[in-house]
């Protein structure tokens, strides 16, 4: 189907020549090893534990629930013993309420861990339930509970799933290889999703630049008139939903509202994926796809990993480091953020870590605003960056929401365009964080 393109897009190099041609391997904790779950690795509230220190846990077990509207549940990926409930350091650099279970190396499962036998004959609320109770959230990074996503008011009013391949973000293939690796499953999904919303037609959309997926999907839905494959220009952010919404059926989202204020769903194509990994194997999310990419790495590629598994643990068993990384970037070089200690575990909304050569870090001193507007012109959001940082520079909150700098999405496109590399987004990141804060203390969120 014909695609668009959105405004104030950037054209990036990909780099994921490295790992878009390996196909996805396993790397499972060892026998001993300490795994971490914070009860806050997704959007919205933390989730509430269900056991204590000593409780002996199975595979696909819940261990803690989400108890407010916007939370999600989370299961253990291994069998074990509890060993403590406390706060503990995640790759944010926060301290965060976590359940710590060791590997007794068994990986016997939970009971409740089972395919659901007659797919056809679930009903809407069954359908939601189920992805509920297995902890699914938006696997491309925003880590927003799937449950509530597909619970519009009124289904029958969506006229457009958008399903999210676009994978912008250089050097990510996670999402890549998922498309390559797991089309059954993909295929299952997408045709529940089209019996519970009657009147959707689905778009998958995907970046020319992953062309073997292209030519996949459209084989696979060429008969089905109610699925498109959109073949997108590569431009960046457009794997964000407002801009990719624009990029597929050329609307946009007003500001203030979300994509089902104009009928539409977007959904990653991993979260596809994962409900119908859920449906057939009745196992929750308990595992991730996590890209590692970088001059660093001795073994670039995809690899599936357990949940609460630490950034070491994986990067050990996926073959180290060929050199002492110059910088470690969990997330993409654009969104994501650079950590100091590897011993913070692997979470739902995790998608890559980066390990960067001193060349490939490219860092620059940061200089002087020459008011260039640079930033301005490529803002996806419209906002005014080189503003908004002075703003939070000078402690102005007020300033800074006035200024609507709460619609940034974190793409780093000011940071990226800007050529004093003033450390924009960086500082509006930190705004943002400030202005949640200080709301909560207010009690006013």
């Amino acid at each position: 189907m014909r695609a668009f393109r959105f405004k104030h897009r950037l054209r990036l190099e990909k780099h994921k020549g490295k790992t878009e041609n390996r196909e996805i391997k396993s790397v499972l904790p060892k026998e001993g090893d300490l795994l971490r779950y914070p009860l806050l690795q997704h959007s919205g509230s933390p989730a509430v534990p269900l056991i204590k220190k000593g409780d002996s846990v199975l595979l696909g077990q819940k261990i803690a629930e989400g108890q407010s509207r916007i939370s999600a549940n989370i299961h253990s990926g291994i069998s074990g013993v509890v060993h403590d409930i406390t706060k503990a350091l995640d790759s944010h650099g926060d301290y965060v309420e976590s359940i710590i279970i060791q590997n007794d190396g068994k990986m016997e499962e939970h009971p409740s861990v089972n395919a659901i036998e007659d797919l056809d004959s679930l009903t809407r609320e069954e359908y939601l339930d189920i992805i509920k109770e297995a902890g699914i959230v938006g696997l491309g990074g925003a880590g927003f509970p799937t449950h509530i996503k597909l619970s519009p008011e009124k289904p029958e009013e969506i006229e457009y799933i958008i399903v999210n391949g676009a994978e912008c973000e250089p050097y990510h293939t996670n999402d890549y290889r998922v498309m390559l690796e797991k089309p059954d499953n993909i295929k299952e999904s997408l045709g529940l999703l089209l019996k519970f919303f009657p009147n959707a037609k689905i778009i998958l959309a995907i970046e020319t630049n992953k062309m073997k997926a292209i030519t996949l999907y459209e084989e696979l839905f060429k008969n089905n008139p109610r699925i498109d494959v959109a073949r997108l220009v590569p431009q960046y952010p457009q794997g964000a939903e407002k801009q990719l919404i624009e990029s597929t059926i050329n609307r946009q989202v007003p500001k203030g509202k979300f994509p089902l204020h104009i009928g539409v769903i977007v959904i990653n194509i991993s979260s596809v994926a994962a409900i119908d990994s859920v449906m057939r194997r009745g196992r929750p999310i308990t595992r991730r796809i996590i890209t590692l990419s970088g001059e660093a790495f001795a073994n670039p590629g995809n690899y599936e990993a357990c949940v609460g598994m630490s950034y070491r643990s994986l990067i050990e068993g996926a073959g180290g480091f060929k050199f002492e990384p110059y910088k470690i970037i969990s997330g993409g070089a654009m969104m994501g953020f650079a950590i100091y200690d590897l011993d913070v575990p692997i979470i739902k909304r995790d998608s890559a870590i980066l390990a960067f050569s001193k060349k490939e870090a490219n860092i620059h001193k940061e200089m002087p605003c020459i008011r260039c507007a640079k930033c301005v012109e490529y803002c996806p959001m419209g906002l005014m960056p080189h503003e908004l940082n002075s703003l939070v520079l000078n402690d102005d909150l007020d300033g800074f929401v006035k200024m609507n700098g709460m619609d940034c999405i974190h793409c780093g496109a000011c940071s990226y365009t800007c050529p004093s590399k003033r450390h924009l987004a960086q500082s509006i990141l930190a705004g943002k964080s400030l202005v949640s804060a200080d709301k909560v203390a207010n009690q006013t969120i």
